[in-house]
C-alpha cells in the first residue's frame, strides 16, 4: 500500500465505526486513565487522612492527657502538703480529685500509647515515681488524724520535694517526647497534603486534557453529523417535504438519515390525513358547543316560561282553598291543600332553578368586593332566622376581593340558611366563619354544630336537587348546596366539606385573590340576552 493510500483506507475505515463503537471506545480509553487517576488520588487522600487521623486522635490527645496527668499529681502534691501543714480535712480535697484524674488519664494514655514503646516506657517510669512518691508521702500523711498538723509532713519534708522533683523530671521528659512525636506528625502531615495537592493538580490537568479530547472527538464523530441531521430534519419540519435528508458521518446516523426521510415520505401521507381528522374534530367542537348552549338556554327558558301557567295552578288552587274550604268534605279539602303545596313548592323549584341557571350569566359583574359588607347584609336579610333560632354566628377579618357581589351574597346566604336550618335540636346553633389567606387567594370556612352530615353523602350534596331528608322534616329543594359550588367555580374556586370535623358541618372553599372572567361568559351573557322575553 502506498503512502497516499494509508490515509484513505484509514479514512474508510473509520467510516464504517458506528456511534456505539466512537462512544465505546472513548468511554474504555476515558475509564482507563480515569481508573488510574483515581488510584492515585484515593492513595494520597489516604495517605493524608491516615496521618491526620493519627496526629488527631492519638499524638494530640496524649500531650493533652499527660498535661492532665501533671496536673493531677501537681493537685495531689499541693493538697497533700496543705494537711500535712494544717491537718484540715478541706485541703484533702484536691488530693482525692487528683487520684480520680490521674487514674482517668492513665487509662486513656494506655488505650493512646499502645505500639509506641518509647511513650510508653515514660509513661511506666512517671507512674512509677508516683507510686513511690505516694507510697512514701502521700499515703502516710491522708492516713494520719485530722485536726493538727501531721507530724510526718515535717519529717519528711526534704524527702518528698526530691522524690516529686524526679517525679516532675519524669513527666517533662515524658510531655518533650510526646510533643517531639506530634511535631513528627505534623511535618509528615504538611508532607502528605502537600503530595495530595500536587496529586490532585496533576488529576485535574489530565482530566482536562481527557475532556478537551473527549469533547473534539464528540464533535467529529457525533455532534456535527447531528447537527446536519438536525438542520436536514427542521427544513423537513417547516414544510421542506422534497428536500432528500443525506448526512455523512457514523454508519449508524447515516442509517438513521436513511429513515428520516423515509419517514419524511410517510409524513406527508400523515399530514393529509391529520388534517381530515382535525376538520372532523372541529366540527364535532363545534356541535358540543352547540348543544351545551342550547342545554343552558333551555333550562332557562323552562324554569322561565313556566313561571306564568304555575302562577296560573297556584293563584287558582288557593282561590279554591279559600272558598271551598270546609264546605266540601275532608277528602276533598285534603286534595285541594294537596294541590296548593305542590304548586308553591313547584314554584319554589322553578325559582331556584332559574337562579341557578343565571349564574354566570345573568349576575357576572367582576368587581372589588368586602366580603365583610356582603356578609353583614346577608346577616341583615336572615335576621328573623337568626333570632328565631338563637344562632350565635362569628367570624373572623373578612378580606376585599374581586368577584361578582350579587353571586358572593347568594354563597353567604345558601350556607348560613343551610347552617341554621340543619340546626341540632340538642343545642343552639354556633356557627363560626374563618379566613386565612395563602398565597395564591384565601381559604374560607364556616363550621357549625348542626346534625351534620354522613361521610357518604358529603360529594353528593353538591349534585342539584339531591336531598338527604323529606320535606317534611326540613323544606327546600335541594339546590342550596349545589348554588354554592356554581358560584365558587364560577370564581376559580373550589369547595369541599371537612370530613375530620365534628359535631356538625365544616364546608371549606377557596377564592383566589384576584379573578380572569373567561371570554366565554360574555358569549352566555348575549345568548341569555336572546332568550329573555
Amino acid at each position: 500500500m502506498t503512502a497516499g493510500q494509508e490515509p484513505a483506507a484509514r479514512q474508510r475505515l473509520l467510516s464504517r465505526w458506528t456511534t456505539r463503537r466512537w462512544l465505546r471506545v472513548g468511554v474504555s480509553v476515558a475509564l482507563t486513565l480515569l481508573a488510574a487517576l483515581s488510584g492515585l488520588g484515593v492513595w494520597a487522600m489516604d495517605r493524608a487522612a491516615s496521618v491526620t487521623t493519627d496526629l488527631v486522635n492519638t499524638r494530640s490527645p496524649a500531650v493533652t492527657d499527660s498535661i492532665r496527668l501533671e496536673a493531677a499529681l501537681v493537685n495531689q502534691e499541693t493538697g497533700i502538703r496543705g494537711y500535712g501543714l494544717t491537718g484540715q480535712k478541706q485541703f484533702l480535697e484536691p488530693y482525692q480529685e487528683g487520684l480520680a484524674d490521674e487514674k482517668a488519664a492513665v487509662d486513656r494514655l494506655n488505650q493512646l500509647l499502645v505500639g509506641n514503646p518509647r511513650a510508653q516506657a515514660d509513661l511506666a517510669t512517671v507512674l512509677s515515681r508516683a507510686g513511690a512518691w505516694q507510697q512514701r508521702i502521700a499515703t502516710p500523711i491522708s492516713s494520719a488524724p485530722a485536726g493538727a498538723p501531721a507530724p510526718l509532713a515535717g519529717d519528711r519534708a526534704a524527702e518528698g520535694r526530691v522524690t516529686f522533683d524526679r517525679l516532675r523530671q519524669a513527666m517533662t521528659t515524658q510531655q518533650d517526647h510526646l510533643v517531639d512525636a506530634r511535631g513528627t506528625a505534623v511535618d509528615d502531615l504538611a508532607r502528605a497534603e502537600k503530595l495530595r495537592n500536587w496529586v490532585f493538580t496533576a488529576i485535574a490537568l489530565v482530566i482536562v486534557l481527557l475532556a478537551v479530547a473527549v469533547f473534539e472527538g464528540l464533535r467529529r464523530g457525533i455532534t456535527d453529523p447531528l447537527s446536519r441531521l438536525g438542520t436536514a430534519a427542521r427544513g423537513v419540519a417547516q414544510g421542506g417535504f422534497d428536500h432528500p435528508i443525506d448526512v455523512v458521518g457514523p454508519a449508524d446516523l447515516r442509517r438513521l438519515a436513511s429513515d428520516v426521510d423515509s419517514m419524511r415520505l410517510r409524513l406527508v401521507e400523515e399530514l393529509r390525513f391529520s388534517e381530515a381528522a382535525r376538520a372532523t374534530l372541529d366540527e364535532q367542537t363545534e356541535d358540543l358547543k352547540r348543544s351545551n348552549t342550547e342545554l343552558e338556554q333551555f333550562a332557562y327558558v323552562a324554569s322561565h316560561d313556566l313561571q306564568e301557567p304555575l302562577r296560573k295552578v297556584s293563584s287558582f288552587t288557593q282561590l279554591l282553598q279559600r272558598r271551598y274550604g270546609g264546605q266540601l268534605d275532608d277528602k276533598a279539602d285534603q286534595y285541594i291543600a294537596f294541590a296548593v303545596d305542590g304548586a308553591n313548592r313547584m314554584q319554589s323549584l322553578i325559582n331556584d332553578l332559574l337562579a341557578f341557571s343565571r349564574v354566570g350569566r345573568v349576575h357576572n359583574d367582576h368587581q372589588r368586593v368586602d366580603l365583610e359588607e356582603v356578609l353583614e347584609r346577608t346577616l341583615d336579610t336572615l335576621s328573623v332566622a337568626v333570632e328565631e333560632s338563637g344562632a350565635e354566628i362569628t367570624h373572623d377579618a373578612l378580606p376585599t376581593l374581586v368577584g361578582d357581589t350579587t353571586q358572593l351574597g347568594m354563597l353567604w346566604q345558601n350556607l348560613l340558611s343551610n347552617a341554621i336550618k340543619f340546626r341540632s335540636p340538642d343545642r343552639p346553633p354556633r356557627i363560626h366563619i374563618s379566613a386565612v389567606a395563602h398565597e395564591d387567594g384565601w381559604e374560607f370556612a364556616m363550621s357549625d354544630n348542626g346534625i351534620g352530615i354522613a361521610p357518604e353523602f358529603q360529594e353528593k350534596v353538591f349534585i342539584i336537587f339531591q336531598r338527604l331528608h323529606t320535606k317534611d322534616a326540613y323544606p327546600g329543594t335541594g339546590i342550596g348546596l349545589a348554588m354554592c359550588k356554581k358560584v365558587v367555580e364560577f370564581h376559580n374556586g373550589t369547595i369541599r366539606i371537612d370530613p375530620d370535623h365534628t359535631p356538625g358541618t365544616r364546608i371549606v372553599f377557596t377564592l383566589p385573590t384576584a379573578q380572569v372572567v373567561p371570554a366565554a361568559r360574555a358569549a352566555l351573557e348575549a345568548v341569555d340576552r336572546e332568550t329573555q322575553p
